[in-house]
């Protein structure tokens, strides 16, 4: 099923499941989402669990924050990440904060939904990934699914968690088709990221969409005899570092594919990570695939130029090899 549909299942199970959980946001309800992710929950829940907000995303948040502080398990739904930042006092300063901040009187079991990606002409305000920076604050999960499977038991075991959680959705993954288990209790565990392909020659650390690339760039490999494996770290933060660095110390070469600016980038920090911890395994430099460091153009061709690709996976496996 396409991950769109894996998440309104998720989200439907739960709230079957744990009355205090609710979805709010921009059209989740009478529009049915934006992306269709909210789809029929209205009819099924009413409008005490399901509910339309004005477009003010620092409002939602807010929201958010005070509903779970009171006991309730809110499922905020923002329509693209890229208003998030319209947001970020609540969700940085308060929901990321509030559990340390009073000695842990209270926690915070919200999860905020947010559309994330770009390659869809939505101009350069519309077309961010910035799920590093909310990842760069403690107290705040960070959860970046590659696949239906992987969006249904990380959506679930999110609102089942006391932590606050940033779940990016990509845009281009939506329609993505892929088997999902119906065991209504299946959750993947947070903070462990996935092998998606077995290899011995070259590292593809990735997350989100970048999944995508590097598989495609790891079967193009396989063709000249070179086996690349596939790390999806998943989770942003908690950050499962013990994968990578059991892949590299196998490989001994790393490429990092992420779909977000190279500059200050989570790429950055897995480079860094894996030179602190890995120097004796290394046989190469650690090569990065990013995004372009420009605002998004709108022009089509011009945008696919500033996107990473498969070409761009295969040619820095190549510089390193």
């Amino acid at each position: 099923m396409p991950m769109r549909e894996a998440l309104r299942i998720a989200l439907r199970e739960e709230m079957l499941r744990d009355e205090r959980v609710f979805v709010f946001g921009e059209e989740v309800g009478a529009w049915q989402g934006t992306h269709r992710v909210t789809q029929g929950l209205l009819d099924e829940f009413g409008e005490k669990r399901v509910k339309d907000t004005p477009i003010s995303e620092m409002a939602i948040a807010g929201l958010a924050v005070g509903a779970a502080m009171a006991g309730l398990r809110p499922v905020a739904e923002m329509m693209t990440i890229n208003f998030a930042f319209l947001a970020l006092d609540a969700i940085v300063n308060h929901a990321a904060k509030v559990h340390y901040m009073f000695d842990g009187q209270f926690t915070v079991p919200l999860v905020i939904r947010a559309a994330s990606g770009w390659g869809n002409q939505a101009t350069a305000t519309h077309s961010h990934t910035p799920e590093p920076i909310f990842a760069h604050f403690p107290g705040l999960y960070v959860a970046c699914p590659a696949t239906p499977s992987d969006a249904y038991g990380m959506l679930k075991a999110s609102i089942r968690d006391e932590n606050p959680v940033l779940f990016t959705e990509s845009i281009a993954l939506y329609p993505k088709p892929g088997p999902v288990t119906e065991d209504p209790d299946f959750t993947l565990p947070i903070g462990k990221g996935d092998i998606k392909r077995e290899g011995r020659h070259v590292t593809l650390v990735t997350y989100a969409r970048g999944v995508e690339w590097s598989l495609a760039a790891a079967k193009e490999l396989a063709k000249d005899g070179i086996e690349a494996e596939v790390v999806d770290l998943r989770w942003l933060r908690p950050l499962d570092l013990d994968l990578v660095f059991e892949s590299f110390k196998k490989t001994n070469r790393a490429v990092i594919v992420e779909e977000s600016l190279p500059m200050y980038s989570f790429g950055s920090e897995i480079a860094a990570q894996i030179q602190d911890n890995c120097f004796d395994y290394m046989d190469a430099p650690i090569k990065r695939v990013s995004a372009m460091d420009v605002p998004l153009p709108f022009a089509r061709e011009i945008e696919l130029m500033a996107l990473p690709n498969v070409q761009k996976v295969l040619d820095a496996v190549e510089e390193i090899l």
